[in-house]
C-alpha cells in the first residue's frame, strides 16, 4: 500500500503528530480562522478525517481584533498520562520586532471532547511544543523572539520545566539551540531515543528556501550535534519536486515500529522559472531569491505531507531517493487500510442543527448574533455586520480549497435597499486579497448582482455601469464558482439550470506567495459572507452550499 501526498490537502500547515496507542492524531495551523487548531484522526496513516476544532469558545480563543494571518501559530499536540495536551499561541501582532504571541496549555480526555481552560505559559517567543520526558518531567520548548531593533529576532530555542503540579513554568528559560545558517529557526519539537534528545526545528522560512534540521545532545540542555547531512529534510534544492516548501516537520514512532515524519509543503501552479509573475511581495526580495521565488504560486497554501523514516547510525533519514527529499508516493505503514467515510455533504442544505466541521468564520464563533440554523429551517441565515475589511465582527461562513478542480456554488435570498448592504458567494484570503460575487442595492437600478475585488488592498469593481438587474420576483439567486487550475470564473443562474457568465479572475492572487508585505500564512477559501454597515443587521438566507471536486477535460 502506498500513500499519496499531500495526506492534509488545502491549508493545513504546521502539522504536529502524535499518538494514542493504534490511533493517530495530527494538529495543524488555522490562524484568524475559528474554531482554532484542526485535528484529524487516522489508524493508517493514509486515510485521514478532521474530527476536532478544539479552540471553540472565546475563552479558550479570543482573536476579535488579531491581524491578518494572526491567530493560532504551529500548535503542539502530544499524549501523556492518559490525556491529550495542546499547547497553541495567539498572535497578536504580525509586524515589527514583537509578535505579542501568547502561549497556553489545555488539555482533554478526547480530541473530540471538552478541553480544560487555558493556562497562560509565556509569550517569549511562538511554535510551542511540550515534551513528557521518561522520568515525568516536562518540558515546554519554543522559538526565542530577541526585540531588540537591531539584533535578528529569531533568537533561537528556549527550553524550560513545566510543573503540572503548580500549572505553571517553573525555574528560568534556558537556550539550547542557536540554529544553522539557514536562519530563522522555529517550530522545535524534542524526542527520547535510546539515550539521545533529538530536536527538530523548522530554518530557512516557510516558503521555498524551508528546511527541517536535525540535532541530537545526551543532555536536554545541550550543546547539540547536528545532523551528518542536515538539513534532514528539504525540497529548497530541487525546483521539479512536486512537494516544495518542504519543512516545519514533526515525528512519531508507530505502533508497528515504524518511523514517519509528517511535514508542511506546497503545490505551486505557476513556476519553473520561466512564466513566474513578479509581482506583489515578491517583488521586493525578487533580487535575493529569485531562483526561489521563480517556483510559483500555491493558492492551496501550505499543505501537509508524510515520508518515511529509517535509521542509521543513531540518525533518521528520509526515505527518498537523496534521502533528504520530499516524495509524491510513500510506502505505507504495515497496518490494516483503514478508510473513513466523509463527514461532509458535497451539497449541504443545512438542515443540521450546527454548522458541517469543515466550515470556519472569521475570528469569532458562529453564534447568534452573526448567523442561524434554526430562524428559518433548512437555510443558513447570515446577519449583516462588518466590512470584508474587518478585523472583528465579520458575518462569513467558509470552508478551505482542497484542489484546483472545483466547483463552489450557493442560493441566496436577500433584500437590500441600500447599497451598504450585500451578501454572497466569496472566495477569501485575507482582508486585502478577495473577490465576492453580491446581490446588492443601486440607486438607479435597485437590487443588482455586483464584484468586488481585493488585489494587494486594490479594490475594484469591474461591473461598475453593468450591474446585473434583479427583479423583484426572483427570490432566489444562484451563484457558483468554477475553479481550473490557474483561473477561476464566476457564474449566476435565476433557475439553476441556465448559468450566466460574470467574470474570470487568477488563483494566483489567492496566495501567501502574491500577498504584499510578506508574512502571510493561510491560503484559499470559499463560501458565504453577508455585510450591513447601516446597523439594522440585514439577513441573507442561503439555501445550500455545494462544494464538489471536478476532472476537466
Amino acid at each position: 500500500m502506498q500513500i499519496i501526498n499531500p495526506i492534509l490537502k488545502g491549508f493545513n500547515p504546521d502539522p504536529c503528530i502524535c499518538r494514542k496507542g493504534e490511533d493517530y492524531y495530527i494538529a495543524t495551523s488555522t490562524f484568524e480562522w475559528f474554531p482554532g487548531v484542526s485535528i484529524y484522526h487516522s489508524k493508517d496513516l493514509k486515510n485521514w478525517q478532521l474530527v476536532s476544532r478544539p479552540l471553540n469558545t472565546l475563552s479558550l480563543l479570543d482573536m476579535r481584533g488579531n491581524p491578518d494571518s494572526g491567530g493560532i501559530w504551529a500548535p503542539g499536540l502530544s499524549y501523556a498520562d492518559g490525556k491529550f495536551w495542546l499547547i497553541y499561541t495567539d498572535v497578536k501582532n504580525v509586524q515589527g520586532p514583537w509578535k505579542d504571541g501568547n502561549n497556553y496549555l489545555v488539555t482533554a480526555n478526547e480530541v473530540d471532547g471538552e478541553w480544560s481552560e487555558p493556562i497562560y505559559l509565556n509569550s517569549s517567543g511562538f511554535d510551542p511544543s511540550l515534551f513528557h520526558d521518561k522520568d515525568g518531567k516536562k518540558y515546554l520548548v519554543n522559538m526565542w523572539r530577541d526585540p531588540r531593533f537591531y539584533a535578528h529576532h529569531f533568537g533561537g530555542i528556549v527550553c524550560q520545566e513545566y510543573c503540572t503540579k503548580e500549572e505553571k513554568l517553573i525555574g528560568e528559560p534556558k537556550l539550547i539551540f542557536k540554529g544553522t545558517e539557514y536562519g530563522l529557526t522555529e517550530a522545535p519539537h524534542i524526542y527520547k531515543v535510546g539515550d539521545y534528545y533529538y530536536l527538530l526545528t523548522a530554518e530557512g522560512g516557510t516558503s521555498y528556501g524551508h528546511v527541517a534540521t536535525l540535532a541530537r545532545s545526551k543532555s536536554i540542555e545541550g550543546p547539540y550535534e547536528l545532523h551528518p547531512t542536515n538539513p534532514l529534510l528539504t525540497s529548497r534544492h530541487d525546483s521539479k519536486n512536486p512537494l516544495q516548501k518542504a519543512g516545519h516537520a514533526s515525528i512519531i514512532h508507530t505502533h508497528t515500529d515504524e518511523w514517519f515524519l509528517v511535514h508542511l509543503m506546497g503545490r505551486p501552479i505557476v513556476g519553473d522559472g520561466n512564466s513566474y509573475k513578479v509581482e506583489g511581495r515578491n517583488k521586493e526580495i525578487a533580487e535575493t531569491e529569485k531562483e526561489l521565488l521563480n517556483r510559483g504560486y500555491c493558492p492551496l497554501g501550505r499543505e501537509s505531507s508524510i515520508q518515511k523514516l529509517e535509521w542509521e547510525d543513531g540518525w533518521p533519514y528520509i526515505v527518498s531517493k537523496d534521502r533528504q527529499s520530499p516524495s509524491l508516493l510513500v510506502q505505507a505503514p504495515n497496518m490494516p487500510e483503514h478508510p473513513f467515510e466523509p463527514n461532509y455533504k458535497t451539497l449541504d442544505h443545512f438542515d443540521d442543527t450546527e454548522l458541517n466541521i469543515h466550515f470556519q468564520t472569521l475570528r469569532i464563533p458562529f453564534t447568534d448574533e452573526i448567523g442561524s440554523l434554526t430562524a428559518r429551517p433548512d437555510f443558513l441565515r447570515l446577519y449583516g455586520k462588518e466590512s470584508y475589511l474587518s478585523k472583528h465582527t465579520q458575518s462569513l461562513v467558509a470552508r478551505r480549497w482542497e484542489s484546483l478542480n472545483f466547483e463552489a456554488a450557493t442560493s441566496i435570498d436577500f433584500r437590500p435597499k441600500n447599497i451598504q448592504q450585500g451578501a454572497g458567494l466569496i472566495n477569501y484570503y485575507n482582508t486585502t486579497n478577495f473577490s465576492a460575487l453580491i446581490v446588492t442595492y443601486n440607486p438607479e437600478k435597485g437590487r443588482v448582482l455586483d464584484l468586488l475585488i481585493a488585489e494587494n488592498a486594490k479594490y475594484t469593481q469591474p461591473l461598475q455601469g453593468k450591474e446585473i438587474p434583479l427583479q423583484d420576483d426572483i427570490e432566489h439567486v444562484h451563484l457558483k464558482v468554477v475553479v481550473t487550475e490557474e483561473k477561476y470564473s464566476y457564474y449566476y443562474s435565476l433557475d439553476e439550470e441556465e448559468w450566466n457568465y460574470v467574470y474570470d479572475l487568477d488563483t494566483y492572487k489567492l496566495s501567501d506567495d502574491y500577498v504584499a508585505g510578506g508574512g502571510f500564512f493561510t491560503g484559499a477559501f470559499v463560501g458565504m459572507h453577508c455585510q450591513d454597515t447601516t446597523n439594522r443587521n440585514l439577513h441573507a438566507d442561503f439555501d445550500y452550499f455545494k462544494y464538489e471536486e471536478k476532472r476537466y477535460e
